[in-house]
């Protein structure tokens, strides 16, 4: 029954992460949280409408289509509880619980970088696009985008060779646009197609920025291709800065209005970048090293040997951390922590964020 209770736990009208993940620590079980008393709900701040679907059994609350994606061959789920539950995106503020797949699991804990921009770009924002897509893909990053027009669909093209990870908007059964059908079919055989929303969601203006979280949330960073100001490619630029990612985007024409996004953020401190090789230089000290495509990371059991590090190691959190809090927390001056982050980084153990900050990196799975 688990399956069932999980898709009927995304079936629950306005339950979000947050309060999924509240109901799982409650209850223990996904199963447990369904055919409850109202008594055992309170506190946890839900609607009279939630509590009275909680109450019913899970097979109760599915719909047709979620009977459809639990009998179809082509369609899988990655539960929070799962072990190959995405590592970076699990440390998000708010990560989703449930990931509806189609295609390729595996892509999932492979090192991700996003490739975001305009939906109206020029002909050279694509060819440039798709370039650095396939010059990246074939350095053993997977890429990401959301499947939109534009920026977006050309990144996904010039990465099927290598793979590709589309995040929607839309239900996972549901291509948006209609017009990237073939496209969709081309990512689910060589890579993979994901969305946190039910099956049968259709396009709604609110759910495409919440789910640029995701596409953010997989990737070690964002590479930004052409943005107008006030693009959603901006909002997931700044949700990757909020998350502690690298923001790479690349330069234009002063006369072009789709430059100004991008002139917007190396403004603000965004790395600007005329190759493939600068952002894999700049990813190089945040995962360590790529070889044959996998992320080498942390052993989850790792502890430093030195009892130093081990304090700096105790104080760290998988959202960064600006070093005066860190050295606050560990009792060391600024000059002595300076050598003992940078001695960690190059290890590979931490990971330097935006804003002069860093993060410890997760555990390899």
């Amino acid at each position: 029954m688990t399956d069932r209770a999980w898709l009927a736990l995304g079936r629950i009208p306005g339950l979000g992460p947050i309060r999924q993940r509240a109901l799982l620590e409650r209850f223990g079980a996904v199963d447990r949280c369904f055919q409850t008393g109202a008594s055992a709900l309170q506190g946890l701040g839900l609607q009279a409408a939630q509590i009275a679907a909680l109450q019913k059994a899970p097979e109760d609350v599915l719909t047709p289509a979620d009977r459809r994606w639990l009998e179809s061959p082509d369609t899988d789920l990655c539960r929070w509880t799962d072990s190959d539950y995405p590592p970076l995106l699990r440390h998000i503020s708010d990560p989703p619980l449930l990931l509806y797949l189609r295609g390729q699991r595996a892509c999932l804990n492979q090192a991700m970088l996003a490739i975001v921009g305009s939906r109206s770009p020029t002909a050279s924002g694509v060819a440039t696009a798709e370039a650095f897509a396939r010059n990246l893909g074939g350095a053993g990053l997977i890429i990401s985008s959301g499947l939109a027009l534009g920026i977006d669909a050309a990144a996904h093209r010039g990465a099927l060779d290598s793979g590709t990870v589309a995040v929607l908007g839309t239900g996972a059964d549901l291509i948006y646009p209609r017009n990237h059908l073939q496209l969709a079919r081309q990512i689910a055989g060589q890579g993979l197609i994901l969305s946190e929303q039910p099956p049968d969601t259709g396009p709604r203006s609110g759910l495409f920025p919440r789910r640029n979280r995701i596409i953010s949330g997989l990737s070690l960073g964002v590479l930004v291709v052409e943005a107008a100001e006030g693009s959603g490619s901006l909002i997931t630029a700044r949700l990757a800065m909020e998350q502690g990612r690298e923001v790479f985007a690349i330069p234009g024409s002063i006369h072009s209005p789709l430059s100004r996004g991008p002139h917007r953020l190396i403004r603000d401190g965004s790395k600007l970048v005329e190759s493939a090789e600068d952002v894999l230089s700049e990813l190089g000290p945040l995962y360590a090293v790529l070889r044959d495509g996998q992320a080498i990371a942390p052993a989850a059991d790792w502890q430093p040997e030195d009892p130093v590090q081990a304090r700096v190691w105790a104080a760290m959190e998988f959202d960064p951390l600006a070093p005066e809090q860190i050295a606050n927390r560990c009792g060391l001056t600024l000059t002595e922590l300076s050598a003992i982050l940078l001695d960690m980084e190059l290890q590979g153990y931490l990971a330097a964020c935006p804003g002069g900050r860093f993060c410890r990196l997760p555990p390899a799975s």
